[in-house]
């Protein structure tokens, strides 16, 4: 891949590649940095890309890989990020937001893949089903099913009955 192409890549793909970093983030800093290394990475391993997918998709997997890596060096280093309250919202609306937050994370760490992932990416990192499907190497139908059957199951969880 020339430098010129790459850097066509890059502009191309890189808010669409930090969007998806921050749904598994949830951490500006470390999306940056993760964004980042999977360029880098891209870049300098350019020649393993196997064309079966698109760019994006490559890109992707390679961000996944670098945020799981760094979840496995948060567990083991014993680090637990701090979250900082929003100085904008009172105290009640806080701490209802925050309640609400975690039980929804609750429900979604307890439902099984690929659900859970395909409604992170979909609501999230606001991909389209056909990226969705894209990422899991399925078409945008399958997508559009699976999201759909992870909000029924998030809702049942949940309690919420529409």
């Amino acid at each position: 891949m020339t430098q010129e192409a790459f850097g066509k890549l890059y502009d191309t793909c890189y808010m669409r590649v930090f969007s998806y970093v921050m749904t598994l983030a949830c951490d500006r800093s470390l999306a940056e940095e993760i964004t980042q290394e999977t360029f880098f990475r891209a870049f300098s391993r350019h020649e393993t890309f196997r064309a079966e997918s698109d760019e994006f998709t490559w890109l992707c997997a390679i961000a996944r890989n670098l945020f799981m890596d760094s979840r496995r060096h948060q567990v083991k280093a014993g680090e637990i990020p701090e979250d900082t309250p929003d100085p904008a919202k009172s105290v009640d609306q806080t701490v209802a937001d925050r309640d609400a937050s975690f039980r929804i994370h609750i429900a979604l760490h307890a439902m099984e893949e690929p659900y859970r992932e395909v409604f992170e990416l979909r609501v999230f990192g606001e991909l389209s089903f056909r990226e969705v499907g894209t990422i899991f190497g399925k078409t945008e139908n399958w997508a559009r099913v699976t999201y759909h059957r992870a909000r029924l199951k998030l809702q049942e969880r949940m309690g919420i009955y529409a």
